[in-house]
């Protein structure tokens, strides 16, 4: 699917936009990781099929899987590194308010393709130890504000090295929760209650993502063994390129042994429970954490105002997309 864009024109020239692309990822990771206090580490690129350490994202994409010489185990390739870094904290002896982040890369090979969906994701996943009392909305909400005061100075950084560029976000992020937007907008699909909502606040915080709402339905589907339901969100801006709601972040207070149990068998999902990963959280051997994934072809895409993420990554397309897109003026990498 393609996005309707109107009269586009790229700002920036191919050599221009690395250029951009560089300045603006170097840059945001170091801002992030002084706000956040987190530390940069390598992270894998796969993982042991039956460790549990791989991102189920909805439960229904399947991760590319492949055999090694030395293991009966398959290897997945990571679809994130949502719990990877929870188990990493604890290996890597970070204490408490310490956290880490890594530049992932993976590839989600039943992706749904558009402007803003590729088969190939790069993000920043970061991870951060907090203690019991911080499991609350509160904390949540104030690391979010943290995250959007990186945005705003990325943006403010970006835009002074282009100034040909516009300012896109708002002076303060909005919060609501799932449930307060269904009752905004009852005769609407999610995705346009997102719609309406960023439309007029530009920024937002959408939390409480994965909860079954009073309708019955979910705002959006979550894996059921990292996220808890009731602390996490999505930080959300308004693209008027694409004329749409942006997701920069997933993010959220992780599970504890309590949340974890519920959330898996609401989805029916209890043969989980066997895998080390969720022995070690219902165990206690791991610690208590908030963390997230930020796009960074998202990023660049809004803040460099494309109309196409392929015009910040490299990947795979549709052919009849490639024409329909030639025809808009837009020339992918």
């Amino acid at each position: 699917m393609i996005y309707k864009i109107k009269n586009y024109n790229d700002k920036f020239s191919r050599k221009e936009t690395f250029v951009a692309i560089k300045f603006l990822k170097d840059e945001f990771e170091n801002i992030l990781a002084k706000h956040l206090n987190l530390k940069r580490v390598s992270s894998p690129l796969f993982v042991l099929r039956h460790s549990g350490l791989n991102d189920d994202l909805n439960g229904v994409e399947q991760p590319i899987r492949f055999h090694v010489n030395f293991s009966s185990d398959d290897i997945e390739i990571v679809q994130s590194l949502a719990k990877w870094k929870r188990d990493a904290l604890k290996r890597y002896h970070f204490d408490l308010y310490e956290g880490l982040y890594c530049d992932m890369n993976a590839i989600r090979k039943d992706e749904i393709t558009d402007n803003i969906h590729s088969l190939y994701v790069d993000q920043w996943d970061w991870e951060k130890i907090i203690a019991l009392e911080d499991r609350n909305l509160a904390y949540l909400f104030n690391v979010v504000q943290e995250i959007f005061l990186v945005l705003k100075e990325i943006e403010k950084l970006i835009n002074a090295r282009y100034p040909f560029l516009k300012e896109k976000l708002p002076k303060k992020i909005s919060f609501i929760s799932s449930e307060e937007l269904l009752k905004m907008y009852p005769n609407k699909t999610a995705k346009e209650r997102e719609y309406l909502y960023l439309k007029e606040h530009r920024a937002a915080f959408i939390y409480q993502i994965g909860k079954r709402l009073s309708d019955g339905s979910r705002h959006d589907n979550r894996a059921a063994d990292y996220d808890d339901w009731s602390l996490n969100g999505d930080i959300l801006v308004f693209d008027d390129i694409l004329d749409s709601q942006l997701e920069l972040s997933s993010m959220g207070i992780r599970v504890d042994k309590e949340a974890l149990v519920k959330q898996l068998c609401e989805k029916n999902e209890q043969y989980k429970l066997k895998m080390q990963f969720s022995k070690d959280i219902l165990h206690d051997n791991l610690p208590y954490t908030i963390g997230g994934g930020i796009g960074q072809s998202r990023l660049c895409l809004f803040f460099l105002e494309k109309a196409h993420i392929g015009e910040v990554q490299a990947s795979l397309w549709d052919e009849e997309d490639l024409r329909s897109l030639k025809e808009l003026g837009i020339n992918l990498l």
